[in-house]
C-alpha cells in the first residue's frame, strides 16, 4: 500500500527517533541524510516515541484478532450444537420401514460390521473377504475400497472428526487409516490372536481395542505403542467400548460375563453376570435416555444418582439386557429373538432399542412395556451388525449374505 507523503514524512521521523533515542548515531545519520529528512523540531516532538507506540498497539490488535477469532469459532461450534440440539427435539422416535431403501452388493465375504460415518453421508463396511468398503448413503454407490488385512476384519471405527478410521482382523493387527487420503498411516502389532473389536477413546489419541487372547488392550495412535493391558476375562473377548467420557471401558466375552473397567488404574469395577451364554454385543445407553430408563424402572428423579450409567448387551441366549453400571445389576431384560444377538443400540430419541440377529431379524423394543414392537426379517441369512445414524433418519444392516441395508424410517403406528 502506498503512503502519502504526511504518513511517509511520520514513518521516517519515527524511525530517526527510534535510532537517535536508543544510541544508533551513525545509523542516524546516514538514514536522515539518505531520506533528506529534515528533523524539525515539530517532526521531532510529533515522531517522539512513535515507533514504539505504533508497535505496541500493532501487537495488541492481533492479540485481540486472535481473541475475536477464537471467541468466533467458540460461537460457531455453539450454534451448530444448539442447531443439532433443536434438530433433534423436533425429530419423532421412528423405525425402519418395511422395505430397505438400498441394498448394497459388493463384499465377496460375509458382513461383519457397518457404521455411519460421523459427519458426511458415508457408510463403512468390513468383510470376512479382508477390505473395508464405503458407500454413499443417498446414492448407494461405492465410493471406495480399502485393502490392506489378509484376514477376515472383525470390526472398523471412525475417530469423532471421521478424518482417522481403525479396523483389526483376523491376522491379528490393527491398521490405522488416513481416511480422507485412503492411505494406511499405521500398522499396530501386539495381539496374539485374532482382535475382534476396535473403537476410539473420545480424545481420538487412543484406541481400545480386544482380542480373541482374553486381554484388552490401550493404543497411542502417533507411536503405535500399547500404553495400557486390561486382564481379567478368560475368554475371547468379543467387544471393548469406552463410555462418552472415556473414563470407563466395557467389554464382553465368551465367558459369559460383561466387564467394566476404569480407564486409568485398568481395573475391573464391576463384573456382570446374568447371561448363560456369549456376550456377543455392547452399547452405551446415551445420556438422553436416563430419564425414560428411570420411568421404565420406577425410579424416583429425585432419588437418582446423576453419575450412574447404563449398557445395553446382547448374547447367545438370545436375550438383551440393560444394566445398571453403579449396581452392577440387570434393570431390563427383553426376549424374543430366536437365535444369537448380535446388534443392539438405543434409537436417537431414546424410549426404543433396536437390535438385530441370527434370526435374520431387526427389532425394535419397547423397553418401557419389555416388548417388541416392530420386526422385520431384514435378510437372507444372519443379521450380523447394525448401526444407528445419530441425527438422521436411517439405520444400516450388514448380514452373512454378503449384503449391506440401509433403512429409512417413520414414526411407528
Amino acid at each position: 500500500m502506498a503512503l502519502t507523503p504526511r504518513q511517509r514524512e511520520e514513518l521516517q521521523g519515527a524511525i530517526a527517533d527510534y535510532l537517535r533515542s536508543n544510541g544508533f548515531e551513525q545509523a542516524y545519520s546516514v538514514f536522515k541524510t539518505e531520506a533528506e529528512l529534515d528533523m524539525s523540531q515539530e517532526l521531532d516532538k510529533k515522531c517522539s516515541g512513535l515507533l514504539e507506540k505504533k508497535w505496541s498497539t500493532v501487537v495488541r490488535l492481533q492479540q485481540k484478532i486472535m481473541d475475536l477469532e477464537f471467541q468466533l469459532k467458540q460461537t460457531k461450534e455453539e450454534l451448530k450444537e444448539n442447531q443439532c440440539l433443536e434438530r433433534r427435539q423436533n425429530l419423532i422416535e421412528w423405525v425402519p420401514l418395511v422395505t430397505e431403501k438400498h441394498s448394497l452388493n459388493g463384499h465377496s465375504g460375509q458382513i461383519t460390521r457397518v457404521i455411519f460415518h460421523p459427519v458426511l453421508t458415508l457408510i463403512a463396511s468390513s468383510s470376512e473377504d479382508a477390505t473395508i468398503r464405503v458407500w454413499d448413503s443417498e446414492t448407494g454407490a461405492l465410493k471406495q475400497t480399502l485393502k490392506g488385512h489378509s484376514d477376515t476384519i472383525h470390526d472398523i471405527s471412525f475417530d469423532n472428526s471421521g478424518k482417522v478410521l481403525a479396523s483389526c482382523s483376523a491376522d491379528g493387527i490393527i491398521k490405522v487409516w488416513d481416511f480422507q487420503r485412503s492411505f494406511c498411516v499405521k500398522t499396530i502389532h501386539g495381539h496374539n490372536q485374532d482382535v475382534s473389536s476396535v473403537a476410539f477413546m473420545p480424545n481420538g489419541e487412543y484406541i481400545i481395542s480386544a482380542s480373541r487372547d482374553t486381554t484388552l488392550k490401550m493404543w497411542d495412535i502417533q507411536s503405535g505403542y500399547c500404553v495400557k493391558i486390561f486382564t481379567g476375562h478368560t475368554k475371547w473377548v468379543r467387544m471393548a467400548r469406552p463410555n462418552q467420557d472415556g473414563t470407563l471401558i466395557a467389554s464382553c466375552s465368551h465367558d459369559h460375563t460383561v466387564r467394566i473397567w476404569d480407564a486409568n488404574s485398568m481395573q475391573c469395577r464391576n463384573e456382570l453376570r446374568e447371561h448363560e451364554h456369549v456376550v456377543e454385543c455392547i452399547s452405551w445407553v446415551p445420556i438422553n435416555a436416563h430419564s425414560s430408563i428411570l420411568e421404565a424402572t420406577g425410579v424416583e428423579t429425585n432419588t437418582w444418582d446423576q453419575s450412574e450409567l447404563f449398557l445395553l448387551s446382547g448374547s447367545r441366549d438370545k436375550m438383551i439386557k440393560m444394566w445398571n453400571i453403579s449396581t452392577g445389576k440387570s434393570l431390563i431384560t427383553l426376549v424374543g429373538h430366536d437365535n444369537w444377538v448380535r446388534g443392539v443400540f438405543v434409537l436417537p430419541l431414546g424410549t426404543f432399542i433396536i437390535s438385530c440377529g441370527d434370526d435374520k431379524t431387526i427389532r425394535i423394543w419397547n423397553y418401557k412395556k419389555r416388548q417388541c414392537i416392530k420386526t422385520l426379517k431384514a435378510h437372507n441369512h444372519f443379521v450380523s451388525t447394525v448401526d444407528v445414524h445419530k441425527m438422521t433418519q436411517y439405520v444400516v444392516t450388514g448380514s452373512c449374505d454378503q449384503t449391506i441395508k440401509l433403512w429409512e424410517c417413520q414414526r411407528p403406528d
